[in-house]
């Protein structure tokens, strides 16, 4: 069994943020086989999702999320950092901080439309760590 591992940072900025990173998974698989891509964000408030970008979608899930899970300060038990962080805390269980991919001829099999985004409403940690690990097949 072969295992190839690479990390990368991505910066989300000051607003909480979807990030297509399917570029970034692209250049690492270039010139593998098939088999297994994990992806994974060792982060407690950030999250990974396969979805169509760049048509609004991205858009609407931030307002998903900020309608959904309010930053209203007394609202979570939660309550260090930024006003309503709690909430930051709780996108893991929702969004989660892993995807495994099937790889076939050094591409994602992806469907037409969908991308691989991080996905990080924590303003108050701009960069993320992303762990990308192949194993051949």
């Amino acid at each position: 069994m072969s295992l190839d591992t690479e990390i990368f940072r991505v910066r989300t900025g000051a607003e909480p943020a979807v990030v297509d990173i399917g570029y970034r998974l692209a250049t690492f698989l270039q010139g593998r086989g098939d088999g297994l891509l994990s992806v994974f964000v060792p982060h407690s408030t950030a999250g990974l999702a396969i979805m169509e970008v760049g048509a609004g979608s991205d858009r609407d899930l931030l307002q998903y999320l900020r309608e959904g899970m309010s930053h209203d300060r007394y609202r979570w038990e939660h309550r260090h950092g930024a006003r309503g962080h709690g909430a930051d805390h709780i996108i893991p269980a929702f969004i989660s901080p892993s995807l495994v991919i099937p790889v076939r001829g050094g591409a994602l099999t992806l469907g037409t439309w969908q991308s691989v985004v991080l996905v990080d409403t924590n303003v108050g940690n701009p960069v993320r760590d992303v762990r990308l690990s192949f194993m051949a097949a």
